[in-house]
């Protein structure tokens, strides 16, 4: 039987895992560092509050991850308007949803939420709507139609991530919706970054698919093609993201396959073909293989990997990542200022936003999640108390990262009190900070020569790169997924060449 070791047990790795399993003849063994399933799509347990590590929809224009997702929960289905409404009636009726009666495992959710600008909260993706183009006041919308007609007649070429949304959107609605945010994500200005960044994480998005979207509903216009980015509704795993990767954890294991956590990569070797032969880890365990798929660090596994070429470990080395935190902030749902002045049902009257971006650069809070908004059974009171997760980017090391918990937690609060949604620290009664590394590769520095790195990797036949980290890729978790199907077809049909994984979510048409 063929042994498969696979490093990761994030979407990339445990769909990899469970896909060879599925197609049987293999022997497959996965190795996670950490305790938990998920990677980036873990969720956290903080005394009964549970966090979503940076919010994960479960949303995608592809069947085949649409039809997995449903293979691990079996009973769901599709989401449909009639359980959003159903789900609605929930959460709003008298104590809320019973874990004990409610059997649904993934919940359809609406799609919510705003822009904090100039003490204003906006619709995002930006609506055009009265109460938008009042926010933005009579001078401002003036100014941001004329920059888009004038970014229509003059495009700029797109050699950097600033030239990419001028171009869909024009300079004033760049400047107010994408400039502050992107450079807090980054750290650095978005002239200083590569476009691909928006071919990834934008696509199709400007002012015209907006135009077109409000235009479809309108006329209600059937099967109109809808951008990612302008969803409506989306499914979440009733206790967060993390559910489901231990569910697909757990099946793994049922079908013989074989995951443990706690086991730190540090070694991968090769025999005198050039192929992976075995795998060590940091306490020393051994693992043996015929093939290895990799959703690890590219770095990681460049400084693993014996006889590296100088040219390629220099670059391994020299890419880029932001690394991530957030805080849970507890407060009683009276003490949060942002009421609900919409005719939404919500939880305590509160906005019924899932995330609001916060383009304020007088603070370095880039995002916040409200937990309640995306399942009621992320918050153990979920009817008296709301649960926030205030999201940071950084670099780890800097002074940010170094900051104790009581420090960072401390600078957390007092900008949620500057920033106007809670009135004073002393509101908050419960907060958990959580640090991730490496959660976001970055498109700049090394990256830009990033070829010579995967002409090395490709190089190793046995050896597959799937996932974010695992092909240094912005890519959302169907992508990552995706990746996953493309090295699965491509072992079971004996092919070595990678081409196809490495060509998932490249935007070439």
């Amino acid at each position: 039987m063929t042994k498969v070791l696979i490093i990761g047990a994030g979407p990339a790795g445990l769909t990899a895992a469970y896909e060879l399993l599925k197609s049987g003849g293999y022997d497959v063994t996965v190795l996670e560092e950490s305790k938990y399933f998920g990677g980036i799509s873990r969720t956290v347990n903080a005394n009964g509050y549970r966090m979503d590590i940076g919010g994960h929809r479960f949303f995608t224009k592809n069947d085949r991850v649409n039809d997995w997702w449903a293979g691990i929960f079996p009973a769901q289905g599709k989401p449909s308007k009639d359980d959003l409404m159903l789900q609605r009636d929930a959460i709003v009726s008298p104590g809320g949803p019973d874990p004990e009666t409610d059997d649904r495992v993934m919940l359809t959710r609406a799609r919510h939420s705003q822009i904090y600008y100039k003490n204003a909260l906006i619709d995002y993706p930006v609506s055009l709507n009265f109460g938008t183009l009042r926010k933005m006041g009579f001078s401002a919308t003036l100014k941001a139609c004329f920059t888009y007609l004038f970014s229509l007649v003059r495009k700029l070429p797109e050699d950097n991530l600033e030239n990419f949304y001028i171009n869909r959107f024009g300079r004033s609605l760049y400047s107010m919706f994408f400039e502050g945010y992107t450079e807090k994500v980054w750290g650095r200005r978005p002239r200083e970054i590569p476009s691909e960044w928006g071919a990834q994480r934008v696509g199709g998005m400007s002012v015209f698919a907006v135009l077109r979207d409000v235009m479809g509903k309108l006329f209600r216009v059937k099967n109109r093609r809808i951008e990612t980015s302008l969803i409506e509704r989306f499914s979440y795993p009733k206790f967060g993201p993390g559910q489901l990767w231990t569910a697909a954890a757990e099946e793994i294991r049922t079908m013989g396959g074989t995951v443990l956590c706690d086991r730190r990569v540090t070694r991968v070797e090769r025999d005198s073909n050039g192929n992976v032969c075995m795998v060590g880890c940091e306490d020393g365990f051994e693992f043996h293989c015929d093939i290895l798929i990799s959703s690890m660090a590219i770095k990681d596994l460049a400084d693993a990997l014996r006889d590296v070429p100088d040219d390629v470990r220099r670059v391994a080395n020299g890419l880029p990542y932001r690394d991530f935190q957030t805080v849970g902030v507890l407060l009683p749902i009276e003490k949060f200022l942002l009421r609900n002045t919409g005719k939404k049902p919500t939880i305590g009257g509160i906005t019924p936003d899932c995330w609001i971006y916060v383009q304020d650069t007088s603070v370095k809070v880039g995002r916040i999640q409200l937990f309640n908004n995306w399942s009621p059974y992320m918050v153990k009171d979920f009817d008296k108390s709301i649960w926030l997760g205030l999201e940071y980017f950084c670099d780890e090391g800097d002074p940010y990262w170094m900051m104790t918990d009581d420090e960072f937690i401390a600078f957390a609060v007092d900008e949620l009190v500057k920033i106007g949604f809670i009135a004073s620290a002393d509101d908050v009664t419960a907060t958990h900070r959580e640090k991730v590394k490496k959660a976001y590769p970055a498109y700049f520095g090394a990256y830009s020569e990033f070829p010579v790195v995967r002409q090395f990797l490709d190089g190793i036949s046995n050896l597959y790169c799937i996932g974010r980290n695992g092909q240094h890729r912005y890519n959302s978790m169907d992508y990552a997924m995706l990746t996953s199907f493309a090295a699965v077809d491509s072992i079971i049909d004996g092919n070595f060449d990678k081409t196809s994984v490495w060509a998932v979510n490249t935007h070439d048409e």
